[in-house]
């Protein structure tokens, strides 16, 4: 393990005032290796929200599990723990809670319904590094935490994952996996990411984001960058050989640098998002929810409603907003074929609904107040759902 990969981890754990913590290539892998340890398999299934991404399903099917979709709430977004006990089975081994967008969820409801029912929890950070339920860390709650470093997350490593955990017989497991199985980045894939974290960090900012996404998109398919995601992963398909993968020390180099910078970056993304909240609610339109004596969210982007989503999303490209598209489909993206995934219309209807309708507003430490007010501005202008 290279100097930068362990005092990553060890700062991790630091952070999380927790036993242990692993890092990877991406966040997916970060899950996959979570489900192996607890020996999800063949005939299990595993609760997740139906408002995700589909790379978060495919660690489960990888494993030979089958994924079972509960709706969300309108305003959290994050899963509606009143249909929860009656999606659970005999053969429930394992519910995701997925904090959407930096809201937190209801875990004390959740956990008292799994420990009843005999099931194990564990928690999707990708989007909510460092929100707090009742005064504690997220990740904390479950028996073991993912996370996501990719380029749009609450920092980027350009793309990477990592998992916690304090149970001391699934970290071992897990260490056993990264031992074992793990594969290492290639030369290319590490020279390829260096390479564009150079051009993130030189010409990535709140006006260019859009135009550079769509060219991001294109070399990806080409194979010139290494994207977030492949083509195949929206499929179905088998898992790749080469799934199961390290994070690199350049990617641990770029964590540690992150992580000098999270307080102000958690203080940054708040002050945005009350500037949100503010300026929204001058215009007359809907602003966050949640209980500040329970929550306190750390938003990774800020969403909103709106009526007319696909033409918001054209005209921002430019205008010069960066302007989010999580999720475009109950099983984002909107290429999914949800009947691979045993996900059917009408399953969801709350999480279509917000498929149809929400968008996402910057709060990454380069959206600044100038950001927000074009931002609301831009927005306003159309039509609230």
């Amino acid at each position: 393990m290279s100097d930068n990969m362990q005092k990553y981890r060890q700062k991790l754990s630091a952070f999380f005032d927790i036993n242990n913590s692993f890092t990877f290539w991406k966040g997916r892998v970060a899950l996959y290796a979570i489900l192996k340890a607890l020996g999800v398999g063949d005939g299990d299934e595993v609760i997740l929200p139906g408002y995700t991404c589909v790379v978060e399903v495919n660690p489960i099917r990888y494993l030979g599990a089958k994924p079972v979709f509960i709706d969300i709430e309108p305003d959290t977004f994050n899963m509606n723990v009143d249909l929860l006990e009656e999606k659970i089975t005999p053969n429930t081994k394992v519910i995701i809670a997925q904090h959407t967008y930096g809201y937190v969820c209801d875990m004390d409801r959740i956990l008292e319904i799994a420990n009843r029912k005999g099931v194990t929890v564990i928690e999707d950070c990708c989007l909510a590094f460092g929100s707090r339920y009742k005064g504690k860390l997220v990740g904390t709650f479950g028996k073991a935490a993912f996370f996501s470093s990719q380029w749009n997350k609450f920092y980027t490593t350009g793309i990477g994952g990592m998992a916690i955990t304090s149970d001391d017989d699934i970290a071992a497991k897990m260490q056993s996996l990264q031992d074992s199985e793990m594969l290492k980045p290639s030369f290319k894939e590490v020279a390829m990411l260096a390479a564009q974290l150079a051009v993130y960090r030189t010409f990535i900012y709140p006006r260019t984001t859009a135009l550079a996404q769509n060219f991001f998109r294109y070399l990806t398919k080409k194979g010139i960058v290494i994207g977030s995601s492949k083509s195949e992963e929206y499929a179905a398909a088998p898992a790749e050989p080469d799934f199961v993968k390290s994070m690199s020390s350049l990617q641990a180099g770029v964590g540690l640098r992150q992580l000098k910078k999270v307080e102000q970056n958690i203080a940054h993304r708040k002050k945005m998002a009350s500037l949100y909240d503010q300026l929204l609610r001058e215009k007359g339109w809907p602003v966050r929810t949640y209980d500040e004596s329970i929550a306190d969210p750390v938003m990774v982007r800020y969403p909103v409603r709106i009526a007319e989503k696909d033409k918001a999303l054209a005209t921002a490209v430019n205008a010069g907003i960066e302007l989010g598209n999580w999720f475009d489909s109950p099983l984002h993206q909107v290429e999914t074929d949800l009947a691979n995934y045993g996900y059917t219309p009408g399953m969801c209807p709350q999480a279509e609904k917000a498929a149809r309708e929400v968008v996402n507003l910057p709060l990454h430490p380069r959206a600044n107040a100038k950001t927000v007010r074009r931002t609301v501005n831009f927005i306003t202008q159309f039509n609230k759902a």
